[in-house]
């Protein structure tokens, strides 16, 4: 069973980002792929900023990353960027961290106008980690993404498209 974690680095549990990810979770999962979803902020903060090495929990969330077959980048935009905190996680992956990975971006942003930030602002970290097998991701707009009752999220058809073929793409890599 190949093992897929999500890396979220959104600030906050309740953006519409989690539609996404909640979206290629049951997808992943129907395809028998085991997922793992490693939200940043649940981890200590001083350790983070700090760089500690020696945290447990930063530990083990850079272990569950070394175990995984393949690892999914999630993040809101913000000033034309990823979230700062995925950011501030990243700089503690080893260099080769993400080496013989497949690694899928998912994003999620207010306006079209950042659609590029995959390319220009994610990638070349991705590259420096060891990744050379980064998937072309889904950039998403938040009215793209609709709330539902009970914390659930309805997906646009055109999201719900571009999720279908990225997932079936990391899929085809994981031989699932």
């Amino acid at each position: 069973m190949s093992k897929v974690v999500i890396l979220s680095g959104s600030p906050s549990t309740q953006s519409r980002l989690y539609g996404l990810i909640h979206y290629a979770t049951e997808q992943l999962r129907e395809a028998g792929a085991e997922v793992t979803l490693l939200n940043v902020v649940d981890l200590p903060a001083e350790d983070l900023i700090k760089a500690n090495f020696n945290s447990p929990d930063v530990t083990a969330s850079l272990a569950l990353l070394a175990d995984a077959d393949a690892v999914i980048v999630a993040s809101p935009v913000y000033k034309a960027a990823y979230a700062g905190l995925l950011k501030i996680f990243l700089d503690l992956v080893p260099q080769e961290g993400l080496r013989e990975k497949p690694v899928l971006p998912l994003f999620i942003g207010g306006t079209l106008a950042h659609l590029l930030v995959i390319d220009y602002a994610l990638k070349p970290v991705l590259n420096a980690l060891g990744g050379r097998h980064i998937l072309g991701g889904v950039y998403a707009v938040d009215q793209w993404v609709e709330r539902l009752p009970g914390g659930a999220y309805g997906l646009s058809e055109e999201l719900v498209v571009r999720l279908d073929r990225s997932v079936k793409e990391l899929n085809e890599l994981l031989k699932l």
